[in-house]
């Protein structure tokens, strides 16, 4: 887990609902993704790195790699908003309840993590800009990586912090890394999307 503070609690209930996946405690099997999350907001300050066991044996999860893409996106539109526009406003409701997967009892969510590059993409498709065809091509190209969340209190009883990991991200060195990897991600994201492979024919507004 990547956060800015040396000392954190995991606590069930606490979070913020317009996270990916709503409240909850959010986890990486990452090392490297979650040095670049200790130090990925705006205030200049090192981040720390806390190592946690899960024990997942008799947890439900819940995996989106397991399902359509579609059904990942509807989760994160009931928690965050992919634009801005009336236009999205009147249909994300219908998109939603058509592709959601019921998200309620289970202990853990398992998905990929919407950083900065997928709301590029998220943009592009509900502005009827990118063809599903190429939706997921574009989601490897950001890189986002996956992430836990921990949805109950059963699933908090069984995480327990490893203290003797605990590592000092330095921001310096680490937060370039991040901005790089949204930038590569980005011009890679744009190149296909521009490209024939984006025939821009099944499109946002016809999945519905």
């Amino acid at each position: 887990h990547g956060s800015p503070n040396k000392e954190i609690i995991p606590t069930y209930g606490l979070g913020n609902d317009r996270h990916d996946y709503g409240k909850g405690f959010y986890l990486t099997e990452s090392p490297a993704l979650a040095s670049e999350w200790s130090v990925c907001n705006p205030i200049e300050k090192n981040g720390w790195v806390h190592k946690f066991m899960l024990d997942t044996s008799e947890l439900n999860i819940l995996d989106f790699q397991k399902y359509d893409i579609l059904s990942w996106l509807a989760e994160l539109m009931k928690h965050r908003d992919a634009d801005t526009g009336r236009r999205y406003k009147v249909l994300a409701p219908k998109f939603i309840e058509k592709y959601q997967i019921a998200s309620e009892g289970y202990d853990v969510i398992k998905g990929w993590r919407a950083n900065a590059s997928y709301f590029y993409i998220a943009k592009c498709f509900v502005r009827d800009e990118v063809d599903l065809e190429i939706l997921p091509d574009l989601l490897k190209l950001g890189d986002l990586g996956i992430q836990y969340c921990l949805k109950t209190e059963r699933a908090f009883q069984c995480l327990e912090e490893d203290y003797s990991a605990l590592r000092e991200i330095e921001y310096s060195r680490v937060n370039p890394q991040y901005t790089q990897r949204d930038k590569t991600a980005r011009e890679a994201m744009y190149d296909l999307i521009n490209s024939e492979k984006n025939k821009i024919e099944n499109v946002f507004s016809k999945l519905l």
